[in-house]
């Protein structure tokens, strides 16, 4: 049996846990091989891969891109990547700079609304990298009593028609995909029912995906139901996508799944490992 990860967050995005307390936990859980896919930075791959190493666990260097794709925010998972790759290095280091500008605007969106202190608010719950995303502000309204957990902070607040929401654009699909492939690694959609895409539209970025390099897609995650995960267990068939497995684990209290916990991909998908060196239980 395959005890395998390949979606999770630390302190250097927007996770709970540092990268060597993640790994950690996840050699607790029994995982063997795990990726880091840390939102638009690698600064954390080292140390987890330190940490892996001393635990026996198999370590792929990941991370998480934000992109805008016809005015939509889609995550495309980089696995297998040389995080000192020149173009992936800069093109991540750009999207850093345009979040701190996005959480300004949310913060004065806020304020608007009579919620006052949120960037401040927001940075106290980031990691030393300063790398702020939604989950921080969702941290502070829930701190602060608007919403009583973080699922609810995301139907009152911070998405698109809601207080705190402002439209930003991120990297472009074809330069993330660039830069994953270019730094020797391979580009997957991550959880892509979150998107809640129509059927032409979803057909419409798999193909695009696919043409520019994509290889694969997540079909098992926190966000996808037992339905889902058979849906796009299809998909990938359909299209030649490997098929990917991952929590999307940011630390205790928020997450669906814990580490080690996933199901087994359904019958018939190749899996995106199929041809990597990693460890079995």
């Amino acid at each position: 049996m395959l005890n395998i990860d390949l979606h999770c967050h630390s302190t250097i995005s927007d996770g709970l846990l540092t990268p060597t307390k993640l790994v950690e936990h996840a050699a607790k859980r029994g995982v063997k091989t795990i990726a880091l896919t840390d939102h638009d930075d690698v600064a954390g791959l080292d140390e987890a891969r330190e940490v892996a190493e001393s635990e026996n666990i198999t370590f792929i260097n990941g991370v998480e891109i934000s992109v805008t794709w016809r005015g939509r925010v889609i995550h495309i998972l980089g696995l297998g990547i040389d995080p000192k790759y020149p173009p992936l290095a800069e093109g991540l280091a750009g999207i850093r700079e345009g979040r701190a500008g996005r959480a300004r605007k949310m913060a004065a969106q806020l304020d608007k609304c009579g919620i006052h202190g949120s960037l401040e608010g927001a940075y106290k719950h980031v990691g030393e990298r300063r790398l702020i995303g939604r989950l921080h502000f969702a941290r502070f309204l829930v701190e602060q009593g608007h919403a009583k957990n973080i699922k609810s902070v995301f139907k009152k607040y911070l998405v698109k028609g809601k207080p705190g929401y402002t439209d930003h654009r991120w990297a472009a699909l074809c330069d993330a995909v660039d830069w994953i492939r270019g730094s020797g690694g391979i580009a997957a959609i991550a959880h892509p029912a979150r998107y809640q895409l129509g059927k032409n539209v979803l057909d419409d970025l798999l193909h695009e995906f696919r043409q520019l390099g994509g290889a694969a897609i997540e079909v098992i995650t926190a966000s996808h139901t037992e339905d889902q995960v058979l849906v796009f267990a299809q998909h990938a068939q359909r299209m030649g996508f490997l098929a990917s497995c991952g929590s999307d684990y940011h630390g205790p209290g928020e997450s669906f799944f814990d580490l080690g916990q996933l199901p087994d991909l359904p019958a018939g998908c190749t899996p995106i490992w199929h041809d990597w060196d990693v460890a079995y239980e």
